[in-house]
């Protein structure tokens, strides 16, 4: 399935050159892999969630989640759909952006 998704990602604005941060899971990683040219994979340090953007994003729909009865799993996928739409680009960014991601570069102020 990662396979497919980096396929289908690299056709996404080709011409972009793309960089994924990703946690040390095996399928990552796989020998067979192949990584189109215009994505390249970075590894957060093993046992590093904190450093993982999207483990914020899950973070705060566990906040949603907890409490919750679903009494089948239609209404389970029906509040998990939910929780996807409402994510929008902002919530994203204000999510998952660490302060020193948008810190100005040394480098710009010399």
């Amino acid at each position: 399935m990662f396979q497919i998704f980096l396929e289908q990602l690299s056709m996404v604005n080709p011409q972009e050159f793309k960089i994924i941060a990703l946690d040390n899971g095996s399928f990552h990683k796989a020998k067979k892999l192949k990584i189109p040219e215009n994505i390249e994979l970075i590894f957060i340090p093993p046992y590093s969630p904190e450093l993982n953007p999207a483990e914020k994003i899950w973070w705060a729909w566990k906040r949603n989640f907890t409490n919750q009865v679903f009494k089948t799993l239609d209404e389970l996928s029906i509040f998990i759909e939910q929780q996807v739409k409402e994510l929008t680009p902002e919530i994203v960014k204000s999510t998952t952006s660490y302060y020193y991601i948008f810190l100005k570069p040394i480098w710009t102020i010399i």
